[in-house]
């Protein structure tokens, strides 16, 4: 069987893009290798998606599922080994074995925040350790918190976090700061926040929920201790798109780069959300190009009969 698009990824804007491929008619099918929703199952609440004053992540998720469903939606359990381009005929390998042939890819396989890799990090996810400001910060007001990083979003989040807690600490291993100086500028003129140079994590330690931060100075090598409410991390992402390695369709940081179609370097191939080099990454921004990439690949089959 021939598909006319194969949707990598149940995410939001891999669930945007399946409902949109149903409603047009296109015979589709959405490959998964996790829980529906993505990043949402991992988001306590959700305050910024239009309709909803707030939402569970795990819930939006489930509706976004159920809503696709509703159309027919066919799916496929398995992780993506690679990619075999066409046209006019791509090809998806999973990593069962499984060959599924198609006319159209659209990929949204999203990303993943780097992590420190230390002790306590994996285990207070989400009790304390987060990677979201906009996200998480309303939960943590008047708290003392800690940002992780010395880039522009450490920066940028760093003062959006001044909106809720009492006291940010930025904590950069280096001796200055990476972000662009109209950032710096920013962050240093909040009196709510406060750096600490030359310091890189080593422990999260708490009990039920993230208690203090371990932290050991770069130059001499002495550790620390502070007392720590919440420790956000903003040391990069890292794109889901370990599979397409070595192809022309992604950038030397596996971001995949598009057109305002969302094109791809190859054609009949798409991409959308936060795979994507792009921004600002959403819920939001991840439906609304989950369905503009799939009347793309409506047009393309069309075009193509």
């Amino acid at each position: 069987m021939v598909y006319d698009t194969i949707i990598l990824g149940g995410g939001p804007a891999g669930l945007s893009a399946a409902v949109y491929a149903l409603r047009s008619g296109l015979k589709m099918l959405l490959v998964e290798r996790g829980l529906y929703g993505g990043q949402m199952q991992n988001t306590e609440e959700i305050e910024n998606y239009p309709g909803f004053t707030s939402i569970l992540g795990p819930d939006l998720s489930e509706k976004m599922r159920e809503h696709a469903e509703s159309l027919g939606l066919q799916t496929e359990r398995g992780e993506v080994e690679s990619l075999e381009f066409g046209p006019p005929v791509h090809r998806v390998h999973l990593s069962g074995g499984e060959v599924l042939e198609t006319k159209t890819v659209i990929i949204a396989t999203g990303c993943e925040p780097k992590k420190l890799g230390i002790p306590g990090e994996k285990e207070f996810s989400g009790r304390g350790v987060s990677y979201c400001a906009v996200c998480d910060g309303a939960f943590f007001k008047n708290k003392n918190l800690y940002v992780i990083g010395g880039g522009d979003s450490a920066c940028e989040e760093g003062v959006y976090l001044t909106r809720h807690a009492a006291k940010v600490t930025i904590v950069h291993r280096r001796d200055k700061l990476r972000a662009q100086p109209v950032l710096q500028e920013r962050a240093r003129s909040n009196e709510k926040i406060s750096f600490l140079f030359n310091r890189r994590p080593v422990e999260v330690q708490g009990e039920r929920k993230v208690e203090r931060l371990v932290l050991e100075n770069a130059v001499t090598g002495e550790q620390e201790t502070v007392e720590a409410d919440g420790i956000f991390i903003y040391i990069g992402l890292k794109p889901n798109t370990e599979f397409l390695k070595g192809t022309p369709i992604v950038n030397a940081e596996g971001w995949i780069p598009t057109d305002d179609r969302f094109r791809t370097a190859v054609p009949g191939v798409f991409a959308a959300g936060d795979v994507r080099e792009t921004w600002l990454r959403q819920v939001v921004t991840a439906v609304a190009e989950g369905a503009m990439a799939a009347m793309s690949a409506y047009y393309y089959v069309e075009e193509q009969s």
